[in-house]
């Protein structure tokens, strides 16, 4: 399904349901360099149990057009406009790593338009190595490595995958891969930039979910408690021995954790 949002073409997967703008709007966020594809189970779940699903590209990220935005803060003005486009007043966000931190931003920026958050890998800061930011800016191959290698934890490297024939880290470092150049390191500078997590959490009001890796090395656990705590009535699920790709390595635990946010649950 393709949107126009500030002038600009945008592309969502609807979870394998045509659009219904008359029924409860649910949004799925993807993080830095990657695209509405990590979405793929959740965005089916629900677009069947009642929901009309958008998992967008982000501007200038897989079918999507336009340039990517440089901050949090224009993705999550842009996140309520994507909600306007749809015909919606408002909508439950799903938004992994720095998708996350969209959905929360949005929340805060604009309240009424949010009715629920799902913060899946997130953090109460967003730092970035500086030897991957040098790597993404670079667009050296070393910064796909690193945040595929980083991302995902150790059973995902001894395969594992949910879907036979499927590779969790090939599938990642396709996606990966696919980005436009600089479009990594525009991600991870809006990541590593953006400071103002523990102050929007303060000012959302609505039920919140955080879904955390047990072993996440790029949005530590730590970091994720911290910013959950900062939430009023935030509900904290912590996925054992999980890392930072928890909606390829664990979908089936991410969608249990979740799935109460369904219309008419």
């Amino acid at each position: 399904m393709k949107l126009v949002v500030k002038g600009t073409d945008v592309y969502c997967a609807t979870g394998g349901k045509a659009f219904d703008a008359k029924l409860p709007l649910f949004m799925f966020l993807h993080g830095a360099g990657f695209d509405h594809t990590v979405w793929q189970l959740l965005a089916r779940w629900f677009a069947h149990r009642g929901a009309a699903v958008l998992a967008p590209d982000l501007p200038g990220h897989g079918l999507s057009g336009g340039a990517p935005l440089k901050s949090i803060d224009e993705m999550a003005d842009w996140t309520a406009a994507l909600i306007e486009a749809a015909g919606a007043e408002q909508a439950t966000i799903f938004g992994h790593s720095m998708g996350s931190l969209i959905a929360l931003e949005t929340a805060s920026r604009h309240p009424s338009k949010v009715t629920a958050l799902a913060l899946v890998c997130t953090a109460a800061e967003m730092r970035v190595s500086q030897a991957l930011l040098d790597a993404a800016k670079a667009d050296d191959h070393a910064a796909i490595d690193m945040m595929n290698l980083w991302g995902h934890g150790h059973h995902a490297s001894l395969g594992g995958s949910l879907a036979p024939g499927s590779w969790m880290l090939g599938g990642g470092e396709k996606v990966l891969e696919r980005a436009a150049a600089g479009l990594i390191h525009n991600d991870l500078v809006a990541c590593n930039e953006y400071k103002s997590a523990l102050d929007a959490a303060a000012k959302v009001k609505v039920p919140v979910t955080v879904v955390l890796g047990e072993r996440d090395v790029m949005t530590p656990a730590k970091s994720g408690r911290e910013l959950a705590a900062a939430i009023a009535g935030a509900r904290t699920v912590t996925l054992t021995d999980a890392g930072h790709m928890l909606t390829s390595e664990r979908p089936d635990e991410v969608l249990a954790a979740v799935r109460h946010l369904a219309p008419g649950r």
